[in-house]
């Protein structure tokens, strides 16, 4: 019980983080626009999840492993699709094509690397 606590936990502490990253990159004009927080938060918790799954499926057949560059290329094509999937699926979210979406990604990923690196002298 207290593993489906902790995963919990986890995703809800990756969706506020993540969904403040996704808030801050809309409010940068670089191909994405978010109306407020709950559409941010939402795509952030799937974005995390199918990101989770896609990097176990490539990790089991050996294509990818942790921190080398075809799992940040497949992590980036990843949210750049959910990107474009919430555009159609979420009320206020709105994604400037697949350039906007990969422009968005990347500048997530780099907001999350700073966000990441920042914490780690905490």
């Amino acid at each position: 019980m207290s593993t489906i606590l902790g995963a919990i936990l986890t995703l809800l502490v990756i969706g506020v983080t993540s969904g403040l990253i996704i808030w801050i990159v809309s409010k940068l004009g670089l191909g994405l626009e978010v109306d407020g927080f709950a559409s941010a938060f939402i795509a952030a918790i799937v974005i995390a999840i199918v990101a989770a799954g896609v990097h176990w499926v490539t990790n089991s057949i050996g294509l990818t492993g942790s921190g080398n560059w075809l799992a940040v290329i497949v992590n980036i094509i990843v949210a750049a699709v959910i990107l474009l999937i919430a555009d159609k699926l979420l009320a206020g979210f709105k994604v400037a094509g697949f350039v906007g979406a990969l422009i968005a990604a990347v500048a997530i990923g780099v907001i999350s690397g700073i966000f990441a690196w920042l914490i780690s002298f905490v």
